[in-house]
């Protein structure tokens, strides 16, 4: 795994330009897209606080980092009021990327109130908590909140298919606690935490930007496979309850919308230092059907060496639109074909694959 290791790493210093004046915290740390962000804001010369609720679980990225005087650790905790006041403290910037990974829950009786009060509650709660500690530092300048393609759906109220997909497609409440599809928990949580934090915002004068990611993939560093990558590669794996969040975006969306770990990292910082940046971004470089995407990493597992060829996809029903962001200047660096590739060989070298 050092090699792919190594790797990631090179990619993430090969981007973005040296800002060596800015501060940022950045929550949720240990996290995929946390790791991947701490790293390339250290490489552009940011200072970086990087808050974590376990720090041993940091240790193993301490190697990999080498922050020098540049990064320091903060223990926080969402659910602890008051507890990211000195890790935002003197701070330009938040990147609030801490959020629970719980798709589902196995609750039988009273399941709403369960969901309600053990994880929608907390994640709200502990996210005005963190803005609270933004507005006290006097220092924090902008907030990008992470957010989830799971509050976007592409389907109108009757049931058909929007041409175009944009920021302003959220999916409705009721129908999330209605219909409590594979992966519900985690979108309801996010679509009301975000809602949460822009009404707190837009009442407290915080400028607020929110990043709606797609699937991230590609390589990674955490201790554990991400989420995202395990429900990536579940057509091939087989794990059954992954595989059902794919199919339920798959279903909601009409096709599986990709973006490299390298490229949201990237996004969330163009949108942090972007002066007309606001409001939500989707994030997404393409997508393509469910049946694609398993023909695609069927492919590229079954030869992992081989030269890949440029491949045209069956049209999808809707365009997930990445337009807001692109007219700002941003640009997607990784293709379809490259996120899966990078995918599968991180995960052969990780050993959640088998060589083969």
């Amino acid at each position: 795994m050092k090699e792919e290791m190594e790797e990631a790493m090179r990619m993430v210093r090969s981007s973005g330009q040296i800002v060596p004046t800015a501060k940022y915290c950045v929550t949720g740390a240990t996290g995929y897209i946390g790791s991947w962000l701490v790293e390339a804001l250290l490489q552009r010369g940011c200072t970086v606080h990087a808050t974590v609720r376990d720090p041993e679980k940091s240790l193993h990225l301490l190697s990999l980092w080498k922050g020098g005087d540049q990064l320091r650790f903060f223990r926080a905790d969402l659910h602890e009021e008051g507890s990211f006041e000195e890790a935002v403290k003197g701070c330009d910037g938040v990147f609030h990327v801490a959020a629970s990974m719980q798709f589902n829950v196995n609750e039988k009786e009273n399941i709403e109130n369960f969901v309600q009060t053990n994880i929608i509650d907390p994640a709200i709660e502990g996210t005005v908590n963190l803005l609270k500690s933004c507005l006290k530092s006097n220092s924090v300048k902008r907030v990008v909140f992470t957010s989830s393609i799971s509050t976007i759906t592409a389907k109108d109220s009757n049931g058909k298919w929007k041409p175009i997909v944009d920021e302003s497609c959220q999916i409705q409440t009721d129908t999330v606690w209605n219909t409590q599809p594979s992966g519900w928990v985690y979108a309801l949580s996010k679509l009301l935490t975000e809602e949460a934090a822009f009404k707190f915002a837009k009442e407290n004068g915080i400028d607020l930007v929110s990043v709606i990611t797609s699937t991230v993939a590609g390589p990674f560093f955490t201790a554990n496979v991400p989420s995202s990558v395990k429900v990536l590669l579940s057509s091939l794996t087989g794990e059954t309850e992954n595989y059902k969040i794919l199919s339920a975006v798959n279903a909601r969306m009409g096709s599986i919308a990709l973006v490299h770990i390298e490229d949201i990292c990237n996004a969330h910082i163009f949108l942090m230092e972007h002066a007309k940046a606001e409001g939500r971004y989707i994030c997404s470089t393409q997508s393509c059907t469910l049946s694609n995407l398993a023909a695609l990493v069927s492919k590229e597992y079954s030869n992992p060496t081989t030269q890949r060829k440029s491949q045209k996809y069956d049209k999808v029903p809707t365009e997930i639109s990445s337009k807001k962001i692109k007219d700002l200047g941003f640009s997607y660096k990784h293709s379809l074909e490259e996120i899966v590739h990078q995918t599968i060989m991180c995960c052969l070298d990780y050993g959640y694959l088998p060589s083969v």
